[in-house]
């Protein structure tokens, strides 16, 4: 009522003030990447804020009307990752130096958001995009799960546009693109047979003996380091000194650099990927003799956690990733070690969920102690699953058999 009797008029097709339709129509692609950081920010982890600045970054350096006079690619990088798309520099801190000019030229030149759905130029403008996501800084293809997420986050932002009224629909479903297909499956050559794995924790137990058991969590119990690495003592429920033992997961910790937490740590703790808060899980006898071990002559930090790092601080990736390569190189042939076998920490719990799978433990079963969906972990591991041939070939010939 008050902008008509202002005088002022309406827009014919959205019904909307004009003066509302010119301040959206002027909305720039920065402008709206900004106010979906900021509508992101305060709900999302440390990790997504970080995948979020990054997808955001990646796009918005091509998205502007032109290359004249563009910035170095790495300070223009810096300037969006860094600063543009963290909330709180943003609001805190000021710019300067080169970095300042390279943001002050995107500003200038960023694509207005309405001309991504312009008939003329919303194929050419989505498909750079898009290309662009599909690569590294270097130029070489980036890893399809990388194309994937940042995809989706651009979709998430143009989504934004449409609800903000800014964008009738969203432009990325009238283009025909197609990612990289995503290879989801397990190598089956990291996976290690039962022997490897305990030569490589012998290994360890040589030169770090206080982290062996930190890798047996990822084998036994198939958990993820960032779950091991928050493990207490508390969590410990049932050790017994013989037979089967059960731990309480109660929260993963993955490392995302001080910048990006709330708190000013560089891992945040948060909660079981796919699972309730607290998640009990049955352990085999083999880890809780490693962890009654550990507990008997290493103790735990001041917090009560099982596994640290220099001055009772949290295990850094670093640190364990780096005593794993000397395990590999004291427990495997060169021939091994040049291989994929068991190259990551991580590939302890793949071992670990292909060895319960081959065990024949029922799927929902493994996925249940493994904190995956059922669908994917059949998905992830089709290809790790063997030994079975034999009862399968066993059961198609007695079908073909002709019983008259």
């Amino acid at each position: 009522m008050q902008v008509a009797r202002k005088g002022e008029g309406f827009d014919t097709e959205t019904g909307l003030p004009e003066s509302m339709v010119r301040a959206q129509l002027s909305v720039t692609w920065f402008d709206l990447a900004c106010r979906f950081v900021d509508l992101k920010w305060p709900h999302a982890a440390a990790k997504s804020r970080t995948g979020i600045a990054d997808a955001l970054a990646t796009v918005t350096s091509v998205l502007v009307t032109t290359k004249r006079g563009k910035p170095d690619d790495k300070v223009l990088r810096a300037a969006l990752y860094g600063w543009a798309f963290h909330k709180v520099r943003r609001e805190t801190t000021k710019l300067t130096g080169k970095e300042a000019a390279a943001l002050k030229w995107l500003q200038d030149n960023s694509l207005r958001v309405v001309t991504l759905n312009e008939k003329e130029q919303r194929s050419q403008l989505i498909r750079s995009a898009l290309d662009t996501i599909a690569l590294k800084m270097d130029g070489t293809p980036a890893a399809a799960k990388t194309v994937a997420r940042k995809r989706a986050i651009f979709y998430g932002a143009l989504n934004y546009a449409v609800e903000l009224d800014i964008l009738p629909a969203n432009p990325i479903d009238r283009v025909a693109w197609k990612a990289p297909a995503i290879a989801e499956e397990v190598n089956r050559n990291v996976v290690a047979r039962p022997r490897q794995v305990r030569a490589l924790l012998a290994a360890i137990e040589d030169k770090r003996p206080e982290l062996t058991a930190f890798y047996g969590c990822l084998y036994y119990a198939y958990m993820r380091p960032g779950e091991a690495k928050v493990l207490r003592r508390g969590d410990c429920i049932d050790l017994p000194e013989e037979g089967w033992g059960q731990l309480l997961l109660s929260g993963n910790s993955p490392r995302v650099g001080s910048e990006w937490t709330d708190t000013g740590t560089s891992h945040e703790e948060r909660q079981l990927k796919h699972r309730a808060k607290k998640t009990a899980r049955p352990i085999p006898p083999e880890l809780v003799r490693l962890l009654r071990r550990h507990l008997a002559e290493h103790g735990t930090a001041p917090d009560g956690r099982l596994f640290s790092g220099g001055r009772g601080g949290p295990l850094s990736e670093s640190v364990y990733g780096r005593v794993w390569q000397l395990a590999r190189d004291m427990a495997l042939t060169p021939t091994q070690v040049a291989s994929p076998l068991a190259g990551r920490p991580y590939d302890l719990r793949h071992s670990g969920v292909t060895l319960a799978l081959n065990a024949g433990v029922p799927a929902p079963e493994v996925a249940r102690r493994a904190g995956h969906g059922v669908d994917v972990l059949l998905r992830v591991y089709a290809g790790c699953i063997d030994g079975h041939e034999h009862m399968w070939n066993g059961r198609i010939e007695d079908a073909l058999k002709d019983d008259d």
